[in-house]
């Protein structure tokens, strides 16, 4: 098992107000120190453009992360700005991780057609939006988490197995 060093970045108004936990963020950060990863920053977050892409970057450039989930902010509503945010932060798009992100949530409910979640790299650190509900977020979690070793391999520049 590769130690992979994560980084969390929720987007919720009411959790970065403290009227609401954030579990979804402390669920991932849970799960992957549970593979014997190390969580390198955590940030939570007004649903806010600006606030966002510069957690994403400081926990990518300063904290040293490989691989940054964010959780919530995926949604239709006017202050979901997440992948706008990961988008502002990244260089290329990951679009494969969110598309099969998508098609394994539509087998548990039809509303995963309605998440404009994304993916991207910034540099070598891959950026994931997740959604915001905890259930949510591990069951996406659970469809990519197999997968982050290897493409924290090959984003450092290793090969193809």
């Amino acid at each position: 098992m590769a130690e992979i060093r994560i980084g969390v970045v929720t987007s919720s108004d009411s959790c970065s107000s403290g009227t609401r936990e954030d579990t979804a963020g402390r669920a991932l950060m849970d799960l992957c120190e549970k593979r014997g990863w190390i969580v390198v920053g955590y940030h939570v977050c007004m649903d806010d453009i600006e606030a966002l892409t510069a957690s994403i970057a400081e926990i990518a450039d300063v904290d040293g992360a490989e691989v940054i989930l964010t959780c919530g902010g995926t949604g239709f509503g006017p202050r979901d700005v997440a992948p706008e945010a990961t988008m502002n932060a990244c260089d290329r798009p990951a679009p494969g991780i969110a598309e099969h992100i998508r098609a394994e949530s539509g087998r548990i409910t039809p509303r995963a057609m309605l998440s404009r979640a994304t993916a991207a790299m910034r540099g070598p650190v891959l950026v994931i939006n997740l959604p915001g509900s905890e259930k949510a977020a591990r069951e996406c979690f659970g469809f990519v988490a197999d997968q982050l070793e290897h493409a924290v391999e090959m984003a450092g520049g290793g090969g193809h197995d």
